[in-house]
């Protein structure tokens, strides 16, 4: 493998300009028109379109089931903020990069922590409630893995993610925006100076819109979630095909950070076998006092950290593989009968009845648990304002890569990310029509020719994915099976490239054979980066290089795709991010305004009203 410093598969492509190209699909037959397209209905979408239509913007959310169908209503564990008596953002930052392993934005992280607290309580005041202590009334905060203080907000006890979701969805019908639901973004419009000009979709299912369309719009906000499925095992829902990543790319942004993907260690084991979507077992379990154990009982992580089973998430999932590895087991458990049924009950009753529902009382049995895939640290390459390499693309939550969570995500630290950032889009659009700089842009015309000219997978191609992503590419990583899962995947791509040259045709447009050619394209991107990083660090676990080397790899691989659909594959200079506009620095003053009540225009949280309020969070 080239050393760092910068290496290319193909011819490099300009950053921010266009690959060519598109995923094949029928001329748009509708569009609307919008200042700001966000695409996504996750925390991080909902509160950047929330923002964005109280600072007087005309706002559309495209997301690709229901509102409430996103990532973030699986969110068992909590929101991380230093809410606390005697905690500060100076020990969460510190926890922070300690868990992201020397790759982590300083400044970005910063930015999280000192923002945080506020962005909490303006979520509060959107609407949604959080566990409070009956004595106090205080927000109840709870630990996780890599925490050395309590400060994780939750809700129902373990739906947090769930009541968050209630409250923006319910914000963003009180504010009348408006939706466009079931619908599968396909690529980026841009004009004929490249910035961002919105986007193509398709609309599954009858309606007011239906199949291929447009939204024209002058800032596109990608806010799509996570990539998961591109592993036969993982916490993520089903929509989680990285399309976000992949639209990116075949617009010419530049992603960072792709190898670095977070296995949670306490999944329910449902059987090897088992594909698609698994049950979480929260953090928190862990948080309250829940042990690991092999199968006569032993725990095993006491002595591999000061935090035992409290560690962070790649040093915790890296114990249960070692543990497994040394006695041939395909899962370890997660004991915490002595919670006993009235904990159980009240603090997770989520969990508790996902294993009931499997045949496993976790009052009375130990559950049985083995690592999943379950977060993108990477993604695509923002800055501190959510800006890409695109103009005018903006990006936030887990298809974004801000620096924030460098090789590792510290427990909790996703809902906060995704609602710092997405308040800091929506201040930076808001500036830009305050200056009048957001102006309708017109989409370069596009072609639709009856022989395409990239080729689509079909549906089946994606088990075919996911089985080599997770033997070649999983929690246990080497340069050969890295290599094969390489030569594999090209293998699907060049099997589909030549089916086309020969006879004109490839897989018929549709969401399946879309969201597989996804697949392909960030599992490649994915590999490639893993192949280059020959270290140990944080979720990135290379068995042939057991050692974490910051001399040569304190530093971020970069990946763009060429126009040949070969990737550009380079590495950062060190753990710092160069600019996203590179020769136009920062004005001083771009940050956005922290005072809500600040005239003449709203502040990155605008002027929400108060939703209704329930008697109780609701429960998933």
């Amino acid at each position: 493998m080239a050393p760092p410093g910068g290496t290319s598969t193909g011819p490099a492509t300009t950053p921010g300009r266009a690959t060519g190209i598109r995923l094949h699909a029928p001329a748009p037959g509708w569009s609307l028109a919008a200042d700001v397209v966000v695409v996504g209905s996750g925390v991080a979408g909902l509160t950047a379109a929330l923002r964005c239509e109280a600072a007087g913007l005309k706002t559309v959310v495209v997301t690709k089931a229901r509102l409430d169908d996103g990532s973030t209503r699986w969110a068992q564990g909590g929101i991380a903020a230093a809410l606390g008596e005697g905690d500060t953002p100076e020990q969460h930052l510190q926890d922070t990069l300690v868990a992201g392993a020397g790759l982590c934005d300083e400044e970005a992280v910063r930015i999280l922590v000192t923002e945080g607290p506020d962005a909490v309580r303006r979520l509060i005041d959107t609407g949604a409630h959080f566990d409070t202590s009956p004595e106090t009334g205080d927000i109840e905060l709870t630990r996780e893995g890599g925490h050395h203080r309590r400060r994780i907000a939750h809700a129902g006890g373990d739906a947090t993610g769930a009541e968050i979701s209630r409250a923006l969805v319910e914000a963003v019908r009180a504010r009348g925006v408006r939706t466009v639901e079931n619908a599968l973004v396909l690529d980026l419009l841009t004009d004929a100076e490249g910035r961002a000009a919105g986007v193509t979709l398709h609309v599954m299912g009858e309606g007011q819109h239906d199949g291929v369309g447009a939204v024209h719009a002058s800032a596109v906000v990608l806010a799509t979630g996570g990539m998961g499925q591109v592993f036969s095992a993982t916490t993520n829902p089903s929509v989680s095909t990285g399309d976000g990543v992949a639209l990116a790319l075949r617009a010419g942004a530049e992603v960072s950070d792709l190898e670095f993907v977070q296995f949670h260690p306490t999944v329910l084991f449902l059987g090897a076998d088992a594909e698609g979507q698994q049950p979480l077992v929260s953090e928190a379990v862990r948080g309250e006092g829940a042990h690991l154990v092999d199968g006569d009982g032993v725990r095993f992580m006491a002595g591999q950290h000061e935090l035992a089973e409290l560690a962070p998430r790649d040093i915790v999932a890296k114990g249960i593989m070692r543990r497994m590895q040394e006695l041939g087991a395909e899962h370890m458990y997660l004991d915490a009968r002595h919670f006993g049924a009235e904990m159980w009950e009240q603090r997770f009753p989520t969990i508790l009845a996902a294993c009931r529902a499997h045949g496993i009382d976790p009052v009375t049995e130990p559950v049985p648990v083995a690592p999943a895939a379950h977060y993108a640290s990477g993604g695509v390459r923002t800055d501190e304002r959510g800006r890409t390499t695109v103009p005018g693309l903006y990006a936030c939550g887990e298809v974004a890569c801000t620096g924030v969570h460098g090789a590792n995500r510290l427990a909790s630290n996703s809902l906060l990310e995704g609602l710092v950032y997405a308040e800091r889009i929506a201040a930076d659009i808001a500036g830009a029509a305050r200056e009048n700089s957001l102006h309708a842009r017109v989409p370069s015309p596009v072609e639709h020719p009856e022989t395409p000219a990239h080729p689509l997978l079909a549906p089946e191609a994606r088990f075919a994915i996911q089985r080599i992503m997770t033997e070649g590419a999983g929690v246990l990583r080497s340069a050969q099976s890295l290599a094969r899962a390489a030569e594999e995947l090209q293998q699907l791509h060049s099997d589909a490239k030549d089916a086309l040259a020969e006879n004109g045709k490839t897989a018929e447009p549709g969401v399946d054979t879309w969201e597989t050619t996804n697949l392909l394209c960030v599992a490649r991107v994915l590999v490639a980066a893993a192949r280059q990083r020959e270290e140990t660090r944080g979720c990135h676990w290379r068995e042939d290089h057991a050692d974490r080397n910051d001399e040569v790899w304190g530093r971020h691989i970069v990946v763009r795709l060429n126009p040949d659909r070969s990737l550009d594959v380079h590495t950062t200079e060190s753990a710092a991010f160069p600019s996203t506009r590179p020769g136009r620095p920062l004005p001083a003053e771009a940050s956005p305004d922290p005072d809500p009540a600040r005239p003449p225009s709203p502040s990155p949280s605008g002027d929400l009203p108060p939703t209704h309020p329930q008697s109780r969070p609701q429960e998933q």
